[in-house]
């Protein structure tokens, strides 16, 4: 037979064991929207993140590569119009849309280079956009409307030479400008032993040495610098 018990114990019994289950259900609750406020924070830094990187590539401009141009030389930082091509040089020759008849190609100690089609034809003493318009006209017996580049990527032939009692004796490579006090001073400058009066500079000039004097003493005051040097001049320090 059931038994009802109305005492104290019993009812408090009776209320705890409601409140417990009560009491859990409110944490997980209170975790569950914790979680989910920690969630929606996450997804909506992370599609700011999207956005922001999105907007920056469309804003950023595509790189892309400059179109070359017929006669340039850009390689050696050597002047198109100006620079003098000499033996020993480096060029690179590109004829567009013709990539077996492109290439790099050394300048000979002849002055000249072989190229496909065109065969041998003299490079030296001729500037990059005298040789691209040199190929050019050679081209236009085998392809039409030709378009050439010419490119000085090494420049081997702009040299002057030092012998005699300098710190360093050997090539030296002749900048724009530069004066014999200058490429003096590039090889070390004079040893104890230089007679500085008796400096002079030999140069080829029309299949004939020219022996031409210079006054290092002036020099070094500023008075005067000598001759322009010219490829190929060698400064002779007894």
């Amino acid at each position: 037979m059931f038994q009802w018990q109305t005492g104290p114990e019993s009812f408090g019994q009776i209320e705890t064991g409601r409140r417990r289950p009560l009491a859990q259900a409110g944490q997980s609750l209170a975790r569950s929207r914790y979680l989910g406020l920690v969630l929606a924070v996450a997804l909506c830094a992370t599609g700011l993140s999207a956005s922001a990187q999105t907007t920056e590539n469309k804003q950023a401009p595509a790189a892309t590569a400059p179109a070359p141009l017929s006669g340039s030389s850009a390689g050696a930082g050597v002047d198109p119009t100006r620079y003098i091509i000499g033996s020993e040089d480096t060029l690179q020759i590109t004829v567009w849309k013709e990539p077996t008849l492109s290439g790099t190609v050394p300048v000979r100690p002849d002055g000249r280079i072989s190229l496909v089609l065109v065969g041998d034809l003299p490079a030296s003493g001729r500037t990059p956009m005298q040789l691209a318009d040199d190929i050019t006209t050679r081209l236009k017996k085998y392809i039409q409307d030709p378009n050439v580049s010419v490119i000085v990527m090494a420049v081997g032939s702009q040299k002057i030479f030092l012998v005699g009692e300098v710190g360093h004796v050997g090539p030296v490579m002749l900048s724009a400008g530069m004066s014999a006090l200058q490429a003096i001073a590039a090889g070390g400058g004079l040893t104890p032993y230089a007679n500085s009066k008796k400096i002079y500079i030999l140069r080829n000039q029309a299949g004939k040495q020219e022996k031409i004097p210079f006054n290092y003493k002036e020099a070094l005051k500023g008075a005067l610098q000598g001759p322009e040097l010219k490829p190929g001049d060698t400064i002779v320090v007894p």
